[in-house]
């Protein structure tokens, strides 16, 4: 998760999204065959088909109550793991306004209250949030073409996260992942991170602004790998996942397998008892 971006470009790139109540088919194709997690349905969700350049990057999960994202699924890119450090945050404005483009804007260097806070969270919301940084459900570290890093600069992809726990513990997991599926994933790698929440709240002005995660948790689907995998990597082949605490005691990620975390997320009632992450087929995840 990179917690840092500029906010002084507001020309970079053309950033937009799609908020849809049920996925497009060019949005479907980075969810594992096609379709979403299950068990995560709720009245105060929307589906965002994330574009930059015209072209789809990933979809979000998004809360508009609690103003985070419940998950980002995107398609892993084979990289290097460099960070983009010049891209804008972005906001969305069709998420609680009629607007006629689909555009995701920077946001302006400065501004008042606009009616699109309503729904989403806005820079303001972290500036004071000093226990907490910018953490990226899908990563700029996940991707190779400046225009998929670039995407990822939305606060719809964006959850608080504890710095210790965002820069050491979590960003660690990400750069191993991005090794293992870079040395042995020889298909298409879908990922689905994620949160759960339990009813924290960072205030602005003395309202309710985002909601803070409980648990951070991430998933990976590679059916075609490489099957001379050594064994330390291998059982973690076709899919496997982990998630730990949003908090600074946490010293480590813990990895399991999909159907592991499933039950695990089960038991902290953020998700229905029929929760599942990728969905069943003869060569499932």
């Amino acid at each position: 998760m990179n917690p840092m971006a500029s906010l002084l470009n507001p020309s970079w790139g053309n950033c937009h999204s799609k908020v849809e109540k049920e996925l497009s088919p060019e949005c479907k194709e980075f969810l594992y065959m096609g379709t979403p997690p299950r068990g995560l349905e709720h009245h105060s969700v929307q589906f965002i088909c994330q574009y930059y350049n015209k072209k789809p990057r990933y979809v979000t999960l998004y809360n508009t109550v609690d103003h985070i994202p419940i998950y980002s699924a995107y398609i892993f890119k084979r990289s290097e793991g460099e960070k983009c450090m010049d891209v804008p945050w972005m906001y969305e404005p069709q998420l609680s306004t009629s607007s006629e483009t689909d555009e995701m804007q920077p946001f302006p260097r400065s501004y008042v209250h606009m009616n699109f806070e309503d729904a989403q969270a806005v820079l303001d919301d972290y500036t004071n949030a000093i226990l907490y940084e910018r953490g990226t459900l899908n990563p700029d570290e996940h991707q190779n073409e400046p225009d998929d890093k670039a995407a990822t600069y939305t606060l719809t992809n964006v959850v608080p996260v504890v710095p210790e726990v965002n820069n050491l513990i979590w960003d660690k997991q990400e750069h191993m992942i991005r090794k293992r599926l870079n040395n042995y994933c020889r298909g298409t790698a879908h990922i689905v991170t994620g949160v759960t929440t339990s009813g924290k709240m960072i205030r602005r002005e003395n309202m309710n602004r985002i909601a803070v995660p409980t648990y951070l948790w991430s998933a990976y689907c590679c059916v075609d790998y490489d099957h001379n995998t050594p064994f330390m990597n291998r059982y973690k082949f076709p899919s496997f996942a982990y998630y730990g605490l949003n908090e600074d005691e946490n010293n480590d990620m813990v990895e399991v397998s999909v159907q592991k975390l499933e039950e695990f997320l089960k038991k902290t009632e953020f998700v229905s008892q029929n929760f599942q992450i990728f969905v069943d087929t003869k060569e499932s995840c």
